[in-house]
């Protein structure tokens, strides 16, 4: 179900995103793509909507943006293409009524919100990375909570072997 996506060896994104060893903590490397959003945007923007077939976007009302850095990528794709946008966070940032959901990551566990109340709509989920599908798999399930229909997800970078397979399409520029 997943787009095809650009290999660690063959996109020149990779020359740009910074790997930190053992952050949050042991064992894990983190995928910095501040030095990506510093001088590229356009050209990630651009990527990112090139990894979406034809006229799904056709179809989406408004794009999820996940806390945190889903929240720039789905603001700018949002404003390109003249999109609604709706914003899972953390508990306490958005204004009642909410709905949310605890979920386990691959350093801790976590929870993410989202506003009830506002008209249904068919959304695309956007974030930054898909590692092992806990945050994603937590958007789209607060998504239908919320009545909403998710059409997939999009994301810069997808870590295939840390997840098993996604629900849903999964868009994606680049595999890690």
């Amino acid at each position: 179900m997943s787009q095809t996506a650009t290999s660690k060896n063959n996109h020149p994104f990779w020359d740009i995103i910074r790997t930190v060893p053992n952050f949050p903590k042991e064992g894990i490397d983190f995928y910095d793509i501040t030095p990506l959003l510093y001088a590229h945007v356009d050209a990630v923007i651009d990527a990112l909507l090139d990894a979406l077939p034809e006229g799904l976007l056709d179809e989406v009302d408004s794009l999820v943006g996940i806390e945190a850095r889903g929240f720039v990528f789905a603001s700018l794709l949002a404003g390109r293409l003249g999109k609604s946008m709706m914003l899972l966070r953390k508990p306490g940032k958005l204004p009642p009524p909410v709905a949310n959901k605890a979920y386990a990551l691959e350093y801790g566990s976590d929870t993410l919100e989202i506003q009830e109340g506002l008209p249904s709509a068919k959304v695309l989920l956007v974030d930054d990375i898909l590692a092992t599908g806990g945050t994603l798999t937590t958007a789209l399930e607060l998504c239908k909570q919320a009545g909403h229909e998710v059409a997939g997800a999009l994301v810069l970078l997808d870590l295939v072997e840390l997840h098993d397979p996604f629900p849903v399409p999964v868009y994606k520029v680049l595999d890690g």
